[in-house]
């Protein structure tokens, strides 16, 4: 499987506590900041990585923060899950240097871009089941169809929606239901910072929402704020 990073740069961030279906790193650019990841306040850290579904939010009203949203079924995804300890849900970077370490950087920069690298650099070859290959394939090219149902993908590969279900869990860590908004979320975030002029009810139909409050819905439950509100606050870093 292709990697695919999602790479955003916040300013003056202050997010609702969320949680969301990627692995997220969150690195500060200059100044140290708060989060609370499950119920927990981290005081003046410089960044933490996040596994899928935890609870968090960040303060960040100085500086800027780099956030990479990680799709769990790509190759850097579960290259990340094997970096936990057991039980362990969140990894935090007390200091520039602690980052440097983990992800093997140069010590004399902070610039997101050689974090990318370094994750690619180390994508695992792995196989994957091919009726699940199916599935992520069919949901990359139809995810803005508004109909899709669990029985759409039982049918493409001639299993039982819970069967399917439960196999594609096994295998990416994910619902099959929370990928495909996961992948939708995706989609609205490229669309809207990379096409600021763009209307945002435009682009919830475009992305196989029912309108933008139902958009909106889900923005705040995966990233604690509305896309208009990710629009003028963060720019589009890299995509892969």
């Amino acid at each position: 499987m292709n990697p695919f990073i999602l790479g955003l740069q916040a300013r003056n961030l202050t997010v609702e506590i969320h949680h969301h279906s990627a692995y997220q790193i969150v690195l500060s650019n200059d100044t140290p900041f708060n989060s609370t990841i499950s119920g927990k306040l981290k005081e003046r850290i410089h960044g933490f990585l996040i596994k899928p579904h935890v609870t968090h939010f960040c303060v960040a009203e100085k500086g800027t923060l780099n956030v990479l949203n990680i799709e769990p079924y790509s190759d850097i995804g579960l290259e990340l899950a094997g970096r936990f300890k057991e039980n362990e849900e969140y990894i935090v970077f007390d200091s520039p240097s602690e980052t440097h370490t983990f992800f093997q950087t140069a010590k004399d920069s902070l610039d997101v871009h050689h974090v990318i690298d370094a994750l690619i650099s180390k994508i695992p070859t792995v196989v994957f089941d091919e009726r699940v290959t199916k599935i992520v394939e069919y949901i990359r090219d139809n995810y803005y169809k508004s109909d899709i149902t669990p029985q759409t993908f039982a049918d493409i590969v001639f299993l039982s929606p819970s069967r399917l279900a439960s196999l594609f869990k096994q295998q990416t860590g994910s619902s099959l239901s929370k990928y495909l908004l996961w992948t939708r979320l995706r989609q609205v975030i490229y669309l809207t910072l990379s096409d600021k002029e763009r209307s945002l009810t435009d682009i919830a139909y475009d992305t196989g929402f029912y309108d933008l409050p139902q958009l909106n819905k889900y923005m705040y439950e995966m990233f604690g704020m509305p896309p208009k509100a990710l629009k003028f606050s963060s720019d589009l870093i890299q995509v892969y």
